[in-house]
């Protein structure tokens, strides 16, 4: 069970605390996040986030390879989750990432935009 966020804030309850969420909800919560934050911003948790962020400093024909390997680094610690694709759009400054994942042979997808 894990607090609700949406768009980088928590959600009210509406009676004076805040939304929880489970299950598949939570784990894909937890994923958005491990995948947007930014890798070695939390000086106690280094290993928090990705490096996906970083992307745009890597050249086109190797930007697909290294959001895989960021993406792969940022949820080694889910041990019931694995990556099963990962495809990249680029366009402009702004990339679309999405992110398959097999949980339990149930496949689960993540989308966003890196900039």
């Amino acid at each position: 069970m894990e607090l609700k966020l949406q768009n980088g804030d928590y959600v009210p309850d509406g009676v004076g605390g805040l939304r929880r969420v489970w299950g598949r909800e939570a784990l894909l919560q937890r994923v958005f996040y491990k995948l947007m934050a930014r890798r070695g911003q939390f000086p106690f948790w280094e290993d928090l986030g990705s490096r996906l962020w970083q992307l745009g400093q890597i050249p086109p024909a190797d930007r697909e390879a290294a959001a895989a390997q960021y993406v792969t680094e940022a949820l080694a610690d889910e041990p019931e989750l694995s990556v099963r694709n990962v495809t990249l759009t680029w366009e402009a400054s702004t990339a679309e990432i999405t992110v398959e994942l097999n949980f339990r042979g149930e496949t689960l997808a993540v989308s966003a935009q890196i900039q």
